[in-house]
């Protein structure tokens, strides 16, 4: 009660200044951290239970398997909630800027973002959240399944959409991008070695729902 009386006593603008410190040190504790093996998606949902819940309202939503879309994810941030592209350098020494806007789980430009928030009527996602960027993945691939005849399954192409949009896929840019065609086999291999894996665990994440015995 003393420490409350004494705080009471500072003046306003300080205590605002410090309910905002010690709001953003509990926000900043909050950020979840990338799991501690990402190549095995059975560890990543055993570490992060409600990233499953997330990964399969998105394929229930969208229809794209979620070891694609986890696939993709890994490739574009390692599950890192708030990465972004390293900066540019100025004279080989001093931080330039970065190369784009790309941010969060999925590395979404701001633009991009923009338009999915539009269309799901969801402006209140956000990029560093698990759930509203792999729902992102899930509906930006939809699209392309729909607009470039990509299978579902196509977890190669789905990428190559995905790195050059839409419209650079159906014009085959990556077509002389050599780097890009092997970092898209490789979140192909991913996708697979993940399928293999969930096909193994995932009744452990999927709920019954809440059952009172024996009513």
């Amino acid at each position: 009660m003393k420490d409350r009386r004494r705080f009471l006593l500072f003046p306003k603008r300080f205590r605002i200044i410090f309910a905002c410190i010690t709001f953003s040190a509990l926000c900043s504790c909050a950020t979840t951290n990338p799991p501690r093996n990402p190549d095995n998606i059975c560890e990543i949902f055993r570490e992060n239970d409600e990233w499953y819940d997330d990964a399969a309202e998105s394929y229930k939503r969208w229809g794209i398997p979620i070891p694609v879309m986890m696939a993709i994810l890994h490739q574009e941030s390692k599950y890192i909630g708030d990465a972004k592209p390293p900066r540019t350098t100025c004279l080989w020494i001093f931080p330039g800027p970065r190369p784009s806007s790309a941010y969060g789980y999925a590395q979404v430009l701001d633009g991009t973002w923009e338009e999915y928030q539009e269309s799901t009527d969801n402006s209140w996602a956000d990029r560093d959240d698990f759930g509203d960027a792999i729902d992102f993945v899930g509906w930006y691939c939809a699209l392309s399944v729909k607009k470039c005849g990509i299978s579902k399954n196509n977890a190669r192409n789905l990428y190559l959409a995905y790195h050059e949009g839409r419209g650079g896929y159906n014009r085959k840019t990556y077509a002389k991008k050599a780097w890009l065609l092997k970092v898209a086999d490789k979140v192909q291999r991913r996708a697979v070695k993940y399928r293999g894996q969930l096909a193994a665990c995932e009744d452990e994440f999927r709920g019954g729902g809440c059952c009172l015995w024996p009513f």
